[in-house]
């Protein structure tokens, strides 16, 4: 990557903080060189550098109250920017995405946007973590090996033993992967099948994530989040 240097990234300082013995680690080398080498062969990678560490950037540490854990970033020109679920303005939201919406809409009222840009949340205190933070163009899960979730197990880790009270949206099997990682006596578990196009009415459907996620924060004397996007 430029500089071959992910951590040159601006990260978070509440978040470099917690994460920065990762950055030494070997397997995040080992990730810096294989980007570099994906980037110098002419492989598109998604999302753009400086948006790698986005979740981290909007969501400081001491801000999270609600973790919603994905898989990979979109594989679409344009569309990841650092945020699970989340395309860029002027991106038609995903399949995924728009089931989310209706989710939304059925759980607490809230007519879905006509835009799939997440960011107001993470700025709410919802923290959209990918378990991989790039992926090649048009090859969802190429980067599922590379060493990522090294790092983001880590970031999940750090919340679950030095926060209180948060939430953890797992939705389908390959976030709920993570429930070892979260301490269940400290913290709220949603769980439910993906709101994929392929399980959303196996289970997502009528799920209530969000109002659920708004009654913990709620009788733990947090504020709850506005899960209101603006239209």
């Amino acid at each position: 990557m430029e500089n071959n240097h992910l951590q040159t990234i601006q990260l978070d300082a509440t978040w470099k903080l917690r994460l920065s013995h990762e950055f030494e680690q070997p397997y995040f080398r080992e990730i810096e060189s294989f980007l570099k080498q994906e980037q110098s062969i002419g492989k598109q990678i998604f999302p753009p550098r400086p948006l790698i560490f986005n979740a981290f950037n909007l969501t400081p540490f001491d801000k999270v109250k609600v973790v919603i854990l994905g898989q990979d970033p979109y594989h679409g020109v344009g569309q990841a920017h650092g945020l699970c679920f989340s395309v860029q303005h002027g991106v038609k939201p995903p399949p995924s995405l728009v089931n989310v919406f209706k989710e939304l809409k059925n759980d607490l009222g809230i007519t879905a946007p006509a835009h799939g840009c997440l960011e107001a949340w993470a700025k709410r205190g919802v923290f959209l973590l990918n378990a991989m933070l790039t992926v090649e163009k048009d090859q969802p899960a190429s980067h599922k090996k590379i060493g990522w979730q090294n790092f983001t197990d880590a970031a999940i880790k750090q919340l679950s033993e030095n926060r209180a009270n948060l939430v953890f949206i797992l939705w389908g099997a390959f976030a709920q992967q993570k429930i070892s990682l979260i301490d269940s006596h400290k913290h709220l578990i949603i769980k439910s099948t993906h709101p994929s196009p392929f399980s959303a009415d196996k289970g997502f459907y009528g799920s209530k994530p969000f109002s659920t996620a708004n009654n913990w924060l709620d009788g733990h004397g947090i504020e709850k989040i506005n899960w209101e996007l603006s239209l």
